[in-house]
């Protein structure tokens, strides 16, 4: 932590980190985090797994006025995984000083948005289109915006998202900080940096051990009818601990999952016919542990930054080269090793030319597996699915140890407000202001997080204790 202290961020942002598991900042993180704390405009061009999320949460949370009731940051990303990843990741940074973060995006709610909107929030990340729709229905107030962030802005580009960006940016204060990310810098990103951003410092991430040279890559050739035999063998070959296999449409994916679940293959699936819940459920579940194998379409290959996958495998080969380097940048991840393997029909040899060229290295022709290989394989696979799966730690276990949510049952409607919440629980004995964490005041309800294990003692002191002159109920939060 002591890399993270010389940045002179407060004590309470450096405590989020520390049981975040944050060790040494990346490259991104150090040549950003200075940047963004003297609030100059930055352009980073930064491969995927670099830890740029942090890189710039770190220092807009550090810089947010809590007692400021406004949303102060907006951060625009392109797809709806991405957004809640980052908003998850902006509120970890964020909890022990009580930055409140919304994550607004399609297929979700409008009314659920506008509820959350109302409460103290001061980081919004959304995609274009939701953000749009907030802002032409007043539903949101970016009129007091300090930080804009825009994410992945060639994967904004390619999805036909300009539009609706520079829509959001003509709409907000022009005296505000703008950084932009992106994997590689088109000409409608370069525009985008000319047209909105004053004297941008850019910086340019190489990484001393670029993504593809940490991901051994091999291809086979078969047959599309073959496709899914050679799978099975290269499974039993390689024996991977987490593997996310890429298809290119919702059909394949769907096939794919029943022939590998039909055999006894622990997987989960996600593409974009599934309902939003469904998606983020699969991810978090196989985030955890709970499954091998991710059968995805390419909304997986985009910002989805899960630990220890070992390998990704093209089962479909991408349409185009750019997808193919974000595919297998699911693997090979915070400096790790991982393995990439492609399934190429005889016609798309040409296409594997132009991915060598575009990573600047070759791909290798992998080795067919052998029998014995196989049959070990399938004795692995056996055994494993006769053992009691062993789930993973999520990443802000730490962090959530000694944090609570409790209940109360009062609200808007019984006009209670944040400093009748924190004057009733701070005056507990062995109970201050330290130990209360981020409200939110529904209509006829409350969640406050009690921090420092502190819940029991506020539930049980609170059943005797009135608020506002009113008997009040508190429980645990359900989940």
């Amino acid at each position: 932590m002591e890399n993270f202290c010389k940045f002179n961020i407060s004590k309470r942002i450096l405590l989020s980190l520390e049981k975040l598991g944050y060790k040494n900042p990346t490259e991104v993180q150090k040549e950003v985090i200075p940047l963004v704390l003297k609030n100059k405009d930055i352009i980073v061009q930064s491969e995927t797994g670099s830890g740029k999320t942090a890189s710039f949460g770190i220092p807009i949370c550090e810089k947010i006025q809590i007692e400021n009731n406004i949303i102060q940051s907006l951060v625009i990303t392109p797809t709806r995984e991405l957004c809640v990843q980052i908003k998850e990741d902006m509120s970890n940074i964020g909890r022990f000083k009580k930055v409140r973060c919304a994550a607004i995006f399609g297929k979700q709610t409008f009314s659920s948005q506008v509820r959350e909107l109302k409460q103290r929030v001061h980081v919004v990340v959304g995609t274009p289109g939701r953000i749009l729709d907030h802002m032409d229905r007043g539903t949101i107030n970016l009129t007091e915006i300090k930080y804009l962030v825009i994410d992945e802005a060639d994967e904004m580009m390619n999805m036909g998202f300009i539009e609706q960006v520079t829509n959001i940016i003509n709409k907000l204060p022009e005296k505000r900080v703008t950084m932009l990310f992106s994997a590689t810098m088109s000409e409608q990103v370069n525009l985008l940096c000319k047209k909105y951003m004053k004297e941008a410092i850019t910086i340019n991430i190489n990484s001393e051990k670029p993504i593809t040279e940490r991901i051994e890559d091999y291809y086979y050739i078969v047959e599309g009818k073959d496709k899914f035999d050679l799978l099975q063998k290269v499974i039993y070959k390689e024996l991977p601990k987490s593997s996310i296999i890429f298809c290119n449409t919702r059909n394949n994916v769907d096939t794919l999952f029943n022939l590998l679940k039909d055999r006894g293959f622990s997987c989960i699936s996600i593409h974009g016919g599934m309902l939003q819940e469904e998606r983020l459920e699969a991810i978090r579940r196989f985030s955890r542990g709970e499954f091998t194998f991710l059968i995805a379409t390419d909304i997986a290959s985009r910002g989805i930054d899960i630990a220890d996958i070992t390998h990704v495998i093209n089962y479909d080969m991408p349409f185009e080269k750019e997808n193919y380097v974000h595919r297998i940048g699911r693997t090979g991840r915070a400096e790790s090793n991982g393995k990439a393997i492609s399934f190429l029909t005889p016609n798309q040899l040409r296409f594997l030319n132009e991915i060598e060229v575009y990573i600047n290295r070759s791909v290798k022709l992998g080795e067919i597996p052998t029998i014995d290989e196989i049959e070990m394989g399938k004795k692995f696979f056996q055994g494993k699915s006769k053992n009691p799966i062993k789930l993973k730690r999520e990443k802000n276990f730490e962090l959530n140890k000694n944090i609570s949510k409790i209940y109360i049952n009062a609200g808007k409607k019984k006009k209670i407000r944040n400093i009748d919440i924190v004057g009733t629980i701070s005056s507990i004995e062995g109970v201050n202001a330290e130990d209360i964490g981020i409200i939110d005041i529904q209509d006829n309800f409350s969640y406050v997080d009690i921090l420092n294990g502190k819940a029991s003692l506020v539930i049980e002191e609170l059943k005797d204790r009135n608020m506002k002159g009113k008997k009040i109920r508190c429980e645990k939060a359900k989940k």
